[in-house]
């Protein structure tokens, strides 16, 4: 479970330095996709197997599902990260992200998102009243 949050930072390279927690989870392989609120979505290669055998389930004749799908995917990239923990962001989802040299990692459950710091530092601003005001179920039967 991916928890927490971190800021690391980009190199010239385009590549990050997996938070320490993380490691473990992704030393044998990792899938980073375009993720919502562009940001970069990060699964471990198990967790992303398990996600695609549920996408497949999706129906083709939905022109919504498809479109969805094409851009989840053809943004997805398999990386394994190099002896020191470090992986490349492919720029094409540095781009859609907007990732700059400073950057936020969250955990959120079965993924972490990568999202510049600025982005985040603005989404939560905007979500953390909201979220501590909530007084009505959000996701049945949390709490």
């Amino acid at each position: 479970m991916f928890l927490g949050t971190y800021a690391p930072r980009l190199d010239e390279k385009g590549r990050i330095i997996l938070p320490a927690k993380y490691r473990d989870e992704l030393a044998s392989g990792l899938v980073m996709t375009r993720g919502q609120e562009r940001c970069v979505y990060v699964f471990s290669q198990r967790e992303f197997e398990d996600l695609h055998s549920r996408i497949r389930q999706a129906p083709v004749t939905s022109k919504a599902s498809r479109d969805y799908l094409r851009l989840f995917l053809s943004g997805a990239s398999d990386e394994i990260p190099d002896k020191q923990h470090r992986v490349t962001i492919p720029a094409n989802l540095r781009e859609y992200a907007g990732l700059g040299r400073d950057l936020t990692v969250i955990g959120a459950g079965n993924r972490a998102e990568i999202w510049d710091t600025a982005a985040w530092n603005t989404y939560y601003a905007e979500q953390e009243a909201s979220f501590a005001d909530t007084t009505e179920e959000v996701i049945p039967g949390l709490f």
